[in-house]
């Protein structure tokens, strides 16, 4: 069949990217109530919208949501005064805290009721009946199994679809179909992904579930295995069947959990690590390690879609990885991703979070140290051990295995070029969604501090002091220098050349400068001042200082005046 380059113009949504809801406020529209819900997808808050719901639409979806037997408390009801703005302001905090709980759970954030209540424009198509059309153009040129039964809501992947089918050559086979579209991971060209899809039947390893028919078109892949009685290694702590109804009723919050026993879980953990290292040496990544993914097959642990990296779909814990900048390697992907296994493996439940600093003390010492290397958050932060390190630790190499048939992986060696090329692709997109959620939360938390309450009583404080500081700064006196250099100024000359008074402004800045020392006595000024010099019109020139001006009034004598003419001349005449 022939494979199309898909157009890279068209951008394919990432199911894993949690979604964030806030109640933003309520509007009475009619005879009811609508509230205005702000959705966000992951760190941007560009990537926003909001949807209005009423009341009756979040009784809905709790309906709905009942098979996964967890308690989301909605508000109460009221049949009368249902409308009052108090009575309105408190039940939308109580449904800002049902979507804030139901939030907590990641399998409840990620199923498909959920996404279609706050994103009905992109999740609002029939992607089951898409998914049949996609299958049933592959089965016309393949006619070898006939289809027994759809099974719906059989795993979490929104675009992940299962078909029971059986071989025509043995109607009592039961064989799986599941067919996926193309992630938003997808790196590896398309010739090259047909290629490497047309091999994976022919890859062999005990510890690999084997595939019996796999293909791959324009909008996605189909594989074909064998189905196990016994389920996945996820069914065995739930205690329930694979094919016994909706996965949030088996997963979400069972009733009953089964803790392996501890060399149970040595055992499939070393086989588990062994299979990933033999992956990992042939260059063939793996990436998307889960308790849904390990499949049980009498005393051996198998593992399952092999497929997914090459499809381009995300990973189980991809929401949790990337807070970390340490986990940058498909490898150290599967490390993390083992270390949430065999907490699950040891204590029954999922690890709902993305590290675990305390474990119960009956952890026993061996165990906990494995886990503690993996799931702590300063293991995350300062680096992970790599299989050839966790398949060292006394608590896995003590396992000794059965001998098996020799695994079988060939690829030629331009397909070997191609996948560490797409490896590295997807690395380097891993590392830049790390850089931008990490400045995300480095802006985020700068922005909640400086908006703290406590921030903005420490600068209204610091602006207090300031303006003290300034008030308190024009009240002191001046210095020395200053008052000197007051005293000492020339007045400034008037324009008939008489001296100018002294302004009201300085004449204020010179009292409030402080008290004024005691000039010295006239006669030493008398003694040491130089003469006046006086101008032709008889007034004192401008460089004349005090000391002078002091001594020409001492020396002043009535007798030494001369008659003015200008004033005889100008006297009336009586």
């Amino acid at each position: 069949m022939a494979v199309f380059e898909t157009n890279p113009t068209i951008k394919i949504l990432d199911d894993t990217i949690p979604l964030s809801c806030t109640i933003e406020s309520a509007v009475n529209v009619g005879s009811h109530t609508e509230y205005i819900v702000r959705v966000q997808r992951g760190l941007l808050a560009d990537n926003s919208w909001t949807i209005r719901k009423r009341y009756s639409d979040f009784v809905t979806l709790d309906t709905e949501l009942h098979i996964s037997n967890v308690d989301l408390v909605l508000p109460p009801k009221r049949v009368f005064g249902n409308m009052g703005r108090e009575f309105v302001a408190e039940r939308q905090s109580g449904l800002q805290q049902y979507l804030n709980n139901l939030m907590n759970y990641p399998l409840l954030a990620s199923c498909l009721i959920v996404k279609k209540f706050l994103d009905p424009e992109n999740y609002s198509a029939n992607l089951s009946e898409t998914a049949l059309q996609h299958v049933s153009m592959i089965c016309r040129s393949e006619p070898r199994w006939e289809v027994i039964e759809p099974l719906h809501n059989f795993g979490w992947r929104l675009r992940k679809h299962y078909i029971m089918v059986k071989p025509l050559e043995n109607f009592k086979a039961r064989q799986i179909l599941s067919w996926s579209d193309y992630g938003p991971c997808k790196f590896l060209p398309s010739k090259e992904l047909l290629a490497v899809i047309k091999l994976l039947p022919s890859v062999q390893h005990p510890f690999l579930a084997p595939i019996s028919f796999s293909i791959a078109n324009e909008n996605g892949g189909m594989v074909i295995r064998t189905f196990y009685e016994q389920g996945t290694l996820r069914d065995h702590i739930c205690q329930c069947k694979p094919k016994s109804g909706h996965f949030l009723k088996k997963y979400c919050k069972p009733k009953i959990c089964h803790a392996l026993e501890l060399h149970q879980i040595q055992k499939y953990g070393r086989q588990i690590l062994e299979v990933l290292k033999f992956l990992y040496d042939k260059g063939l990544p793996y990436g998307h390690l889960h308790t849904g993914n390990i499949v049980l097959n009498g005393d051996i642990c198998q593992l399952l879609d092999l497929e997914n990296w090459l499809l381009g779909l995300p990973s189980y814990y991809k929401a949790f990885f990337t807070q970390f900048k340490k986990i940058q390697k498909m490898e150290f992907i599967d490390v993390f991703s083992f270390g949430h296994v065999l907490y699950e493996m040891t204590f029954g439940e999922q690890l709902t979070k993305a590290t675990c600093d305390s474990f119960p003390t009956s952890c026993p010492a061996e165990l906990r140290s494995v886990l503690e290397s993996i799931l702590t958050t300063e293991a995350c932060k300062n680096g992970l051990p790599t299989l050839t390190d966790l398949l060292s630790h006394t608590f896995f190499s003590s396992i000794t295995l059965q001998q098996m048939e020799k695994p079988v992986l060939k690829i030629p060696s331009k397909l070997k070029e191609a996948i560490r090329l797409a490896k590295d692709s997807m690395e380097i997109q891993l590392k830049e969604e790390q850089k931008m959620i990490h400045q995300l939360k480095r802006f985020t938390k700068a922005k909640e501090f400086h908006m703290s309450e406590g921030e903005k009583m420490r600068r209204r404080k610091t602006k207090k002091k300031e303006k003290a500081l300034e008030n308190a700064k024009d009240d002191l006196p001046a210095s020395p220098s200053s008052i000197s250099n007051t005293n000492s100024s020339p007045a400034s000359p008037a324009g008939n050349g008489t001296s100018s008074p002294q302004s009201p402004a300085g004449l204020k800045s010179t009292i409030s400068s402080g008290p004024v020392p005691p000039p010295p006595p006239i006669e030493s000024l008398i003694e040491t001042s130089p003469p006046a010099s006086q101008n032709t019109n008889g007034s004192l020139s401008p460089s004349n200082d005090r000391a002078a001006l002091l001594g020409s009034i001492c020396n002043f004598k009535k007798t030494a005046l001369k008659k003015s003419e200008i004033n005889d001349r100008s006297s009336p005449k009586i």
